[in-house]
């Protein structure tokens, strides 16, 4: 075991023009373009990288199924700690819960974690051509849109036990739209209102086409290293002060109660738990949005609102600049972008806002941030708690 701290020390994420990358900029290329970024910010270069954590759907099928190897290849680099987990857009947490053990076990210093997709370039975003194998034989046959499908059915069923409303998810849209619109670097920017996601098309009952996320190209980094190796850095380390995960089906046929997202508040409570933390210590959240459904329930499942009180909670603009619960600061998966797996764009944004780089849409006083993603369809949750302060 070492006796190193690891902290988060840099991150990047590519410019996009429209929901795309730059012309001829590939999907190999806007991961090296972020790590360059991300190591330079951090006072580091990639000789340091020692550990390297990608995932995605771009290696599939070809060489790339081997992504770290085929991205240590493409950076000329030699890591000797390597991790391709896919537990869907919350593996990025996860990723840095892994960055940390392995830190602390001594088996990595410096670790780059990468995700880049041009899905929107490339047209390649079909989710519903999966084989009708395994748990997909009881979907994919008959039809079930995917994976909003799944979405449409945990929010009916959360309507059916608590009440809440399509205006409910609305005000979700909303309040996400007007961060976006303090976002230069936003995709989506122009007013939104109440109505206008009401009145747009119905996608998978009560699922409206302004609750679905983005269909973007994207990429971004994250280096975790050593507090010990950026000491002398201006920027301030952020810590990982707590993590948990968990996962619960991938079939939402399975899904053990559609109206309360456990994976969320098992990752929750064992983030919680670690960082020795309440709710009240948290100055900012960043909750993955795939729906608007998504930040609902999770919102529920963490514990920042009590099981169907999330519909209080995002009522009245209440997570929109000004509100009293600033969420998804930078216009989130709704608004900003959504490259496909969006988890590691919830770790830039809290980084960015830890470190007070946000501009117009910076919050005051930031010293703890929480990120959440989730995977599959309400799948996989993992939590990451973030700070400043070490103690």
């Amino acid at each position: 075991m070492s006796n190193k701290t690891p902290v988060i020390a840099g991150v990047a994420d590519v410019p996009l023009v429209k929901g795309k990358v730059f012309n001829g900029e590939n999907v190999m290329s806007i991961q090296a373009n972020a790590a360059l970024e991300a190591l330079d910010s951090a006072g580091l270069t990639l000789a340091d990288v020692d550990g390297l954590m990608v995932t995605g759907m771009w290696a599939v099928p070809g060489p790339g199924q081997l992504m770290s190897v085929t991205l240590a290849e493409y950076l000329g680099i030699q890591p000797t700690f390597h991790d391709c987990t896919n537990i869907g857009g919350s593996t990025f947490e996860l990723f840095v819960a892994r960055a940390a053990m392995a830190i602390e076990a001594g088996q990595a210093e410096t670790v780059l974690i990468l995700y880049g997709s041009t899905q929107k370039s490339e047209r390649s975003r079909n989710l519903a051509g999966r084989a009708p194998v395994f748990n997909m034989q009881y979907e994919t046959p008959y039809g079930m849109p995917t994976p909003v499908g799944g979405y449409a059915m945990a929010m009916q069923r959360h309507m059916h036990e608590y009440g809440s409303t399509p205006e409910t998810l609305a005000e979700i849209a909303v309040a996400t739209r007007k961060w976006a619109k303090m976002n230069d670097n936003a995709t989506s920017r122009d007013d939104l209102t109440i109505d206008d996601v009401m009145e747009s098309p119905v996608i998978s009952s009560p699922l409206r086409l302004r609750d679905c996320c983005l269909v973007t190209d994207g990429g971004g980094a994250v280096v975790v290293t050593t507090k010990e190796r950026v000491k002398d850095l201006k920027k301030k380390p952020i810590y990982i002060k707590g993590y948990g995960e968990c996962a619960t089906h991938w079939h939402i046929a399975q899904m053990p109660d559609m109206a309360n997202l456990d994976v969320a508040r098992i990752a929750g409570q064992r983030a919680f738990e670690m960082a020795g933390m309440t709710h009240s210590d948290i100055d900012i959240v960043q909750i993955y949005d795939s729906f608007t459904v998504t930040v609902l329930l999770t919102l529920e499942g963490l514990g920042f609102a009590k099981p169907g009180e999330g519909k209080d909670l995002v009522a009245n603009q209440n997570t929109a600049p000004g509100g009293s619960f600033p969420l998804n600061t930078s216009g989130g998966g709704l608004s900003y972008a959504h490259p496909g797996m969006y988890g590691i764009f919830l770790l830039i944004e809290a980084a960015r806002q830890l470190w007070g780089e946000c501009g117009e849409r910076q919050v005051a006083g930031v010293k703890t941030a929480l990120c959440h993603g989730t995977g599959g369809t309400l799948s996989s949750g993992a939590t990451c708690i973030l700070s400043t302060e070490e103690g």
